[in-house]
């Protein structure tokens, strides 16, 4: 009866029941949200009464039924999201009729029949949102003059239809995903001229012809996937311009020809998969260039040659698959020294040699096979390798080891055993005598280096350095300046410990004792300092915000020849280099990093909440939170921070590392408070996980609830270099777990606030008699 009511906002409540016909009395409603909880029956065809509505959220219910046609009557509706229910039917061909209709979101339901001929005739849908239906029949026609359209996901359904005539130019496109469906035809030229395009999905398919060498001019792309398709020709060496990609997939196709060398240009690239299709000639050493590939995949081609060395410089390659290939040499020794590695196939190959040493320290491999080769010698004393299958050894020239199937190495070790004895006379012998002579010229050394700075502190007139330098920094900042360069010898490499895209950071220990991390930007080729907006955004922010969770800065030097920041030192490094050593992680403890998950969601909630005007950090990641020698977390690097001030244009370039950055930037560039939540619930899942969490995200939030991403239990994502959590800590760690799958909800207005995070963090945890002892993460995700 509330006549004037404008808004009913009752969303990720736990109401159940139907959803009242009598709502379509409110003839002055705005927005009705009700998404998110248990609401069954249908929807009310009253709704249709709501001439005013412009946003009905109704997602992520138990609602069953057809989709009343009534909701046609909305005139003003702008956003229509049924997704996540038990619809069925088809989708009414009045919602054609809804002139301002902008986002259309009805995926993850029953729907069946074809899409409505008439879906964009107002030329205003920006997102068109409807995988996992069963749709079927060809592409409506007015999709294709679409010019407004910014999102088209139309995965999992039977849709087919010619793609070179189906769809047109998009010029404000930045995402498409048409997977699993049935369309054929080829890649039209046209894709590369939707320069906003930034994931571009087909795969699981029937298209052919060749890959247009025109994408390539999409430059904004951070995903390709187009395999299982039947796409043939070379792999076209245009993609080298794709400097943001991520993804590229186009494994089980024809593709034939060389790996173009020019895919070492893509130094964003996690993940490359080329496997099933029929490239030959050698791997090409420049993909040792991509510096952040995690996943290579070239299996199951005709692809000769040597295993490149390069490839032991990708320092976070997780796994190697360059199985049943006819590669020949030998396993590069840098191989093994990979901290990261985890799995490694090279079955099937003509590879020969021995198993390099550096494989015994590789603590990081979980699974290996190296079978149908012609190696020999002893298998490195790791588990991958000793615990291996016989299968995955078998069929290769003389490998040795404690392997059923294998023969032993005992007459080989007695020979090692000898040429040790022999190394160990030679250096009882030689390593006095190398000895003597070092520590006489270090002597030596030290004297000259004293003698001269004894004299200078007993000259008249000299001071000493006051307790704490950076409390007169304003008043003597040539002597601050000139101490930090003496501290770091004029930023010498051996005093770096760490560096980034814009600067360098460099350890400096002032003679008074003080350590201080000073952030040391980098110069361009012009002798001007590069990433200055950076600069002056890290000390606006860091001048304006005092948190203990957040690091402080002690002054900053802008200087023709030096720009600096200088901040406190922690000597636990970063939250990634902590994660990534084994003896490091193992000290990490689960209250450690519960503890450190809790210092982070605080700073956050500081910013967004109690600054004015609220802070977005936009690059949280585990590289930018260092760690004390307790554990203790704090937030870094604000060089990317925006100032989220009110009636005002927040809109921005991307900014952030990928991996970390919330999916919505893909087709939008406003910062929100929501981009650093997104951020911080995989920052927290790869502190449980022990590393990050990668594809899981995307098929936690894409994958049916039968998946097995969700039907994957949480107790085997935990770091397993920790015991499993117990008593109080088991609840914490639930606790963490189900609060950062909520914060990576592909919908940022679904994500928490901060504020929310560090109340249920606040909590003890879950009480362990409301924890299943095989608990999913489909149920921690409410799936």
């Amino acid at each position: 009866m509330l006549t004037s009511l404008r808004e009913i906002a009752l969303q990720k409540n736990n109401l159940t029941n139907v959803i009242p016909e009598s709502l379509g009395n409110l003839r002055n409603l705005a927005l009705l949200y009700l998404s998110e909880n248990n609401l069954s029956g249908h929807i009310p065809s009253s709704l249709g009464n709501l001439t005013k509505l412009n946003i009905l959220w109704l997602s992520r219910n138990q609602l069953s039924g057809s989709i009343p046609s009534e909701l046609g009557e909305l005139k003003s509706l702008v956003e229509l999201t049924l997704y996540a229910n038990e619809l069925t039917g088809t989708i009414p061909s009045a919602i054609s009729n809804i002139t301002y209709l902008k986002r259309l979101y009805l995926s993850r339901n029953h729907l069946t029949g074809q899409l409505p001929e008439n879906i964009c005739a107002s030329q205003s849908l920006t997102d068109l949102v409807m995988f996992e239906n069963n749709f079927f029949g060809d592409i409506p026609r007015s999709l294709k003059n679409c010019s407004s359209l910014q999102v088209l996901f139309l995965a999992l359904n039977q849709i087919s239809g010619n793609l070179s005539e189906g769809f047109g130019v998009y010029p404000n496109l930045s995402y498409i995903d048409l997977s699993y469906n049935k369309f054929y035809g080829e890649l039209s030229t046209k894709w590369g001229q939707c320069y906003k395009l930034t994931n571009f999905v087909i795969n699981n398919n029937n298209v052919s012809g060749s890959l247009p060498p025109e994408l390539g001019k999409a430059i904004q792309l951070g995903r390709i996937q187009l395999s299982s398709n039947q796409l043939s020709g070379r792999i076209p060496i245009s993609f080298g311009s794709l400097t943001s990609l991520l993804y590229l997939d186009l494994h089980n196709n024809k593709f034939s020809g060389n790996v173009p060398p020019e895919i070492g240009k893509l130094s964003q690239l996690q993940i490359l998969s080329l496997s099933g299709n029929d490239l030959s000639g050698p791997i090409p050493e420049q993909i040792g260039e991509c510096a952040q590939l995690r996943k290579l995949d070239l299996s199951q081609n005709v692809l000769t040659g040597s295993i490149p060395s390069e490839i032991g410089n990708l320092n976070v390659l997780e796994t190697l698959d360059l199985s049943q290939n006819m590669l020949v040499g030998d396993i590069p020794q840098n191989l093994g020294s990979l901290k990261s590695f985890e799995n490694m196939n090279l079955s099937h190959n003509n590879i020969s040699g021995s198993i390099p040493k550096s494989f015994s320290t590789c603590f990081s491999l979980l699974s290996v096979d190296i079978s149908y080769n012609q190696l020999e010698g002893p298998l490195p004393n790791i588990s991958a390798f000793q615990k291996a299958p016989f299968d995955a050894l078998r069929n290769n020239k003389a490998l040795c080891g404690n392997v059923v199937g294998l023969n032993s190495c005992n007459s080989s070790l007695r020979n090692k055993a000898n040429k040790s004895k022999t190394e160990r006379i030679i250096v009882l012998i030689v390593l006095p005598v190398l000895a003597t002579i070092f520590l006489l010229t270090i002597s030596i050394g030290i004297f000259l280096i004293i003698r001269p700075r004894t004299r200078r502190t007993d000259q008249p007139g000299s001071s000493t350095l006051p307790e704490n330098l950076f409390a007169i920094w304003s008043f003597d900042g040539k002597f601050a300046y000139e101490n930090i360069i003496e501290a770091t010898e004029n930023f010498h490499p051996n005093h770096c410990i760490g560096e980034g895209g814009c600067g360098s950071v460099f350890q400096a220990q002032l003679p008074n004792g003080q350590v201080f991390a000073v952030k040391k930007l980098h110069a361009t080729e012009s002798g001007v300092q590069g990433t200055a907006k950076g600069f002056e955004n890290e000390i606006r922010a860091l001048t304006e915000i005092r948190h203990r969770s957040i690091v402080k800065l002690h002054g900053y030097c802008s200087h023709p020849r030096h720009s600096f920041l200088v901040y406190e030192f922690f000597e636990g490094g970063s939250l990634l280099h902590t994660l990534s050593e084994d003896e490091k992680a193992m000290e990490f403890e689960w209250i450690k990093r519960i503890n450190a998950v809790k210092d982070v969601a605080n700073a956050l909630s500081y910013m967004h909440h109690n600054c004015s005007p609220p802070i977005v950090h936009r690059d949280i990641s585990s590289k930018n939170i260092l760690l004390n020698s307790d554990y203790e977390a704090h937030i870094s690097d604000f060089g990317t921070a925006k100032l989220l001030r009110p009636n005002s244009s927040n809109w921005s370039s991307f900014a952030g590392t990928y991996g970390y950055a919330p999916p919505e930037l893909a087709y939008t560039m406003e910062v929100t408070e929501k981009c650093d939540v997104y951020s911080f619930g995989v920052v927290a899942l790869e502190v449980m996980m022990g590393k990050h969490p990668g594809d899981l995200i995307s098929s936690l939030e894409i994958s049916s609830s039968s998946s097995a991403s969700n039907n994957m239990m949480l107790q085997d994502v935990l770091d397993p270099r920790l015991p499993l959590p117990v008593q109080q800590e088991l609840g914490q760690v639930v606790l963490v777990a189900k609060l950062a799958l909520s914060c990576i909800n592909s919908n940022p207005k679904l994500r928490l606030p901060m504020q929310e995070v560090i109340t249920q963090l606040s909590a003890k945890g879950l009480p362990l008699k409301s924890i299943p002892p095989s608990i999913t993460l489909g149920q921690l995700n409410g799936s």
